[in-house]
C-alpha cells in the first residue's frame, strides 16, 4: 500500500521554483548542506511555501540532483507567463459537414468559442476529398508560418472525422502538418486536445483513423442494405422523374402522327418537382425516348437471339459431338 507521505515525482520541481531561506539556494537548485555538498532533503522553510506539502516532513532531493555530490546551479525554472502577454499561437479554424441538409453553425460556433476569428475559420458543405476550402486552411497555415516561423501554427477542427474517415487519408496528412511543422487540434472526440507526431500520439492517430474507416464501412454497407430494402418493396429513391409515362405516351403518340418533340413540347405540363407547372426540356424529352427505346428493343433483342440459337441448333451443318472410332469400340468392348 502506498504511504500517503509519500512524494510524488512532481514535489521536488515544486519546491525548486521557491529559493531556499536557510542556503540560500536560487530557484531551480536542490539545496546544499554546511559542507557544500548537495543536501539530501530540502531545507523545511523552503518545501513548507508549497501549501499541499506544508505538513510532510521532508521532501527527498531527487536522485538525479546528485545526493552528496558537490553543488552545482541548476537550471532556473521558466519565468511565469504574462496573460496580458499576447500569445504566439496562431490558429486556423475548419469545419465541414457531408450534405446540404447538415447543420454547420455548431461547429463554427465551437470554434469561434476557442477564440480563433471568424476571418480564419474556413468552413464547406462537401462530402467528395477534394476539399477546396480544407485545402485553402492548410495553404493560409503554411503560409503564416513561413512569414512568422517563431509562432506555433495550429489547424484546429472540431472532431477527427471533420478531415475524413479515411485512415491513409488522415495518416498522410498527420505527416503533411508534421513535414510543415503545422500542429493539429481536435476539440472533441477521443483524440481532443493537441496532436502530438511523435511516440503513443502517433500510434494513437493511427489507430482512431483505422476506427474512423471502419465505421465510415459501417454506414456505407448499412445505407447500401437499406437502399436495396427500399427497392425490393418498390420504393426507389432519387429525384422524381421530369417525364412521366403520360407524358411518354403523348410524345410517343404524336410523333407517330408526323410531330416533331420541339413541336410537342410547350404542350407539355410538369406535374411535380420543383419545375412543377413549367414545360420540360427538349434534352429530357429525347433522353426519356432514348431510355424507351432501350428497354423496347431489349426483349426485342433477347428473343431474336433465342431464335437465331434455335435456327443454328436445327441446321445440319451443326458440329455434331465426336463418336468414338470402331477399333477403339472394339478394343473397350473385349476388355
Amino acid at each position: 500500500m502506498t504511504d500517503p507521505q509519500e512524494p510524488s515525482p512532481t514535489d521536488a520541481d515544486e519546491v525548486e521554483r521557491h529559493p531556499c531561506p536557510r542556503c540560500g539556494a536560487e530557484p531551480g537548485s536542490p539545496c546544499r548542506s554546511r559542507s557544500g555538498a548537495v543536501a539530501g532533503t530540502y531545507h523545511t522553510g523552503r518545501f513548507t511555501k508549497v501549501p499541499r506539502l506544508a505538513k510532510l516532513l521532508r521532501v527527498p532531493t531527487p536522485a538525479d540532483g546528485g545526493p552528496g555530490q558537490s553543488w552545482r546551479p541548476g537550471t532556473p525554472p521558466p519565468a511565469p507567463i504574462d496573460p496580458d502577454t499576447p500569445s504566439a499561437d496562431i490558429r486556423i479554424g475548419y469545419a465541414r459537414c457531408s450534405h446540404l441538409s447538415q447543420e454547420l453553425q455548431s461547429q463554427l460556433d465551437a470554434l469561434a468559442k476557442h477564440g480563433i476569428p471568424r476571418d480564419k475559420i474556413f468552413s464547406e458543405k462537401i462530402s467528395t476529398r477534394v476539399r477546396p476550402q480544407f485545402e485553402a486552411a492548410l495553404g493560409a497555415a503554411r503560409e503564416i508560418k513561413a512569414h512568422a516561423p517563431h509562432c506555433r501554427v495550429i489547424v484546429t477542427v472540431y472532431e477527427m472525422k471533420r478531415l475524413g474517415r479515411d485512415a491513409a487519408e488522415l495518416t498522410a496528412l498527420a505527416d503533411h502538418l508534421t513535414a510543415h511543422d503545422l500542429v493539429l487540434e481536435m476539440l472533441a472526440g477521443p483524440l481532443q486536445g493537441m496532436y502530438d507526431p511523435s511516440g503513443a500520439g502517433r500510434l494513437l492517430f493511427a489507430f482512431f483513423a483505422a476506427m474512423a474507416e471502419t465505421e465510415r464501412e459501417n454506414i456505407r454497407e448499412s445505407t447500401l442494405e437499406g437502399l436495396d430494402t427500399a427497392a425490393r418493396k418498390g420504393k426507389h429513391g432519387g429525384r422524381p422523374q421530369v417525364i412521366t409515362d403520360d407524358m411518354l405516351h403523348t410524345v410517343l403518340r404524336r410523333r407517330a402522327n408526323g410531330e416533331s418533340v420541339e413541336q410537342i413540347q410547350p404542350d407539355l405540363i410538369i406535374p411535380t418537382v420543383k419545375r412543377k407547372g413549367q414545360s420540360p426540356s427538349v434534352a429530357s424529352i429525347y433522353r426519356a425516348l432514348a431510355e424507351h427505346a432501350k428497354h423496347e428493343a431489349y426483349p426485342e433483342a433477347v428473343e431474336q437471339a433465342r431464335a437465331d440459337f434455335a435456327t443454328l441448333t436445327a441446321a445440319d451443318d451443326v458440329p455434331q459431338p465426336r463418336q468414338p472410332a470402331p477399333a477403339a469400340q472394339a478394343s473397350r468392348s473385349s476388355a
